[in-house]
């Protein structure tokens, strides 16, 4: 191994977690570490860990999570036994190393096939119509604020979305990064009661806001010492009926107080930025959100 190698070992080990049933308090838990960095998107990672049971259906999203995660790399798989910390080291050190890691478990090829398709070869149809390079055009509609013709476009997240909880799928149309309509397609996988303890759900905002290490100390027991987090929640975001917003339940979990349901928490996303909707959905614990999706999915 060379010295750079040797470097390189010795840094943070870059994870990507893939959450699945019953899994997301440990997990969180476990990237409390300061030995491993917990990667923001599957690109930013060299480790895939997977952790829970994955539904059948989701499969094919997990395996295009571990395609995305860049050349070498490796995937661990986890069920809650001890030294998994240490299975994580070793392995990047091993991909530090040199190893060539995983294959890919996808063909190498488009969602949407589009190379010699349509009246031009490039997958377009008409004016507006077919993927043209593999992407459907945006149509125009009327934006929510000032009634203006802008473009819409409508993709689906989920269900290993970093910024989401563990399962969810939502598909959601945006106009630039205002969410004009939402719809529940999967709810978030049942976690264990302890996914609600106030701690982890302050810390989820935390990360959200970009306050990792403030969120990392909740988590192993300490004051976030956080201060303005408040404060950069926007008033009346994610306003719920007897469950006050987004920044009251933040006030809550961080004095050790569980919010109640969540019904209506998807109705408060259209006319929210993109941010802004995952902060409300990590504002309400899993549990209450898991309750409220499945009464709209």
């Amino acid at each position: 191994m060379s010295w750079l190698a040797r470097l390189a070992a010795g840094a943070p080990a870059p994870v990507y977690p893939v959450i699945g049933e019953g899994a997301q308090p440990r997990v969180e838990r476990l990237f409390a570490s300061a030995a491993l960095e917990r990667a923001q998107s599957p690109r930013a990672a060299a480790l895939l860990l997977v952790s829970g049971n994955i539904p059948e259906a989701h499969r094919e999203a997990l395996d295009r999570v571990h395609d995305q995660v860049p050349r070498p790399r490796l995937g661990l798989h986890w069920e809650g036994d001890d030294g998994i910390e240490e299975r994580l080291l070793d392995a990047w050190r091993t991909l530090c190393a040199g190893a060539t890691g995983d294959a890919d478990r996808l063909p190498d090829e488009p969602p949407n096939p589009w190379e010699g398709e349509g009246d031009f070869g490039q997958g377009g149809e008409g004016m507006m119509g077919g993927v043209p390079y593999g992407r459907p055009m945006a149509m125009t509609g009327e934006d929510v604020r000032d009634g203006l013709e802008l473009d819409r476009y409508t993709a689906r997240v989920g269900p290993f979305a970093p910024m989401l909880p563990p399962g969810l799928v939502l598909e959601v149309t945006l106009q630039g990064d205002v969410i004009v309509a939402c719809d529940v397609l999967s709810p978030p996988y049942p976690q264990p009661e302890d996914a609600d303890d106030p701690a982890l759900c302050a810390a989820r905002m935390l990360r959200l806001l970009g306050l990792p290490g403030p969120a990392d100390r909740l988590i192993r027991g300490g004051a976030a010492h956080a201060i303005g987090a408040r404060r950069a929640i926007p008033r009346g975001l994610g306003r719920l009926e007897n469950a006050g917003d987004a920044r009251m339940r933040f006030a809550d979990a961080l004095r050790g107080r569980n919010g109640g349901a969540a019904d209506g928490i998807f109705d408060t996303l259209i006319g929210l930025e993109w941010s802004e909707a995952a902060l409300a959905l990590a504002s309400v614990t899993p549990s209450a959100l898991r309750q409220a999706a499945l009464e709209v999915a």
